[in-house]
């Protein structure tokens, strides 16, 4: 029971004062008149639009690793497993990635563990094309990236936390530790158990390197990025503030502060929250704010492109319930 309340309570309540944060910085009334005039909400349709192209790249994306472990779902299955993962994470985080594993795995009656390691390579690659992006971005936006660690308390700790040669040194005393336990644990019975685990864990993961259609995996890995910036960046017009930033040749025409804004929210994303609500709307705050972009401009735009990709995961968890229920039928 306390570990059920630990793992839904705790996103929980640190989306609730994210969100108590954001909105203690804001006038409210000033973010209201925004969101009431001045928005083109046909920009913000098509970035709806978009994010559904999204999930279907990386169900083809998914596809590819399943395959090589002989697992061989419908594409329509995989694409509703993808959309049904990401509206459960708006109710409770992280579990939507579980239950995809769990519904593939029984509908088509495959190893969970296969399943899951898969999974964990899918997350992998977005990991390393987060860290792609970071690099990227620190290349061509250096100023604005040292302006936010500046600014704000966030960056100068996390400055702070890296540059300090004791936080390396736990970091290698722990690495040592795990690494002594499971090398001479072997009578411990927990430690065999994850060792089992971990072993058919790595089926799924080594999948990654055994698959065929490596030129096919790294395209759709490709699509689906390009696919989440241009959707933000389509965004950037819908609002006066942020559709003067891409009429800037200066700032590449917008893409500069897409970028900073983009590689941000994907970092906060890592944070465990209800769709990402709190840690992804202040880091797209942090990122136009090194621009100028006020901080109730920041709020309003965060907010509804937000809530525009809440409602599209909304409707495609509903469809995914009726597809599920079809099937059964």
């Amino acid at each position: 029971m306390k570990n059920k309340i630990l793992r839904w309570g705790l996103p929980l309540l640190l989306t609730i004062v994210l969100v108590w944060y954001m909105f203690s910085k804001v006038d409210f009334a000033e973010m209201l008149s925004l969101l009431s005039r001045g928005v083109d909400y046909w920009w913000i349709l098509l970035a709806m639009a978009l994010s559904v192209f999204s999930h279907i790249f990386r169900a083809a994306r998914w596809r590819i690793q399943l395959r090589s472990l002989g697992v061989e779902p419908p594409m329509m299955a995989l694409c509703c497993s993808i959309f049904g993962c990401y509206a459960l994470n708006l109710v409770f985080p992280r579990l939507g990635e579980v239950w995809r594993c769990t519904y593939i795995s029984r509908r088509e009656r495959a190893p969970f563990t296969s399943v899951l390691g898969s999974m964990v390579g899918d997350r992998l690659c977005d990991t390393l094309m987060v860290l792609l992006l970071t690099i990227l971005t620190f290349a061509v936006a250096t100023p604005a990236i040292e302006s936010f660690m500046v600014k704000y308390p966030v960056g100068r700790s996390l400055v702070g936390i890296l540059s300090n040669r004791w936080f390396w040194c736990g970091c290698v005393v722990m690495a040592v530790g795990v690494w002594a336990l499971f090398r001479y644990g072997d009578n411990i019975g927990l430690v065999r158990k994850i060792r089992s685990w971990i072993k058919e864990l790595w089926i799924g993961f080594a999948a990654l390197w055994n698959m065929k259609g490596k030129w096919q995996f790294l395209i759709l890995t490709l699509a689906l990025w390009g696919c989440y910036f241009v959707q933000l960046y389509v965004a950037f017009f819908a609002f006066s503030f942020t559709r003067d930033l891409c009429m800037e040749p200066a700032l590449g025409f917008g893409l500069v502060p897409c970028l900073v804004a983009f590689v941000l929210s994907s970092m906060g994303m890592a944070i465990p929250s209800n769709g990402g609500l709190g840690p992804w709307n202040i880091a797209v705050m942090f990122g136009l704010a090194v621009y100028g972009v006020t901080e109730a401009e920041g709020t309003a735009f965060s907010m509804l492109v937000w809530s525009a990709q809440t409602v599209m995961l909304i409707l495609l968890g509903i469809f995914t319930m009726g597809y599920i229920s079809r099937s059964k039928k």
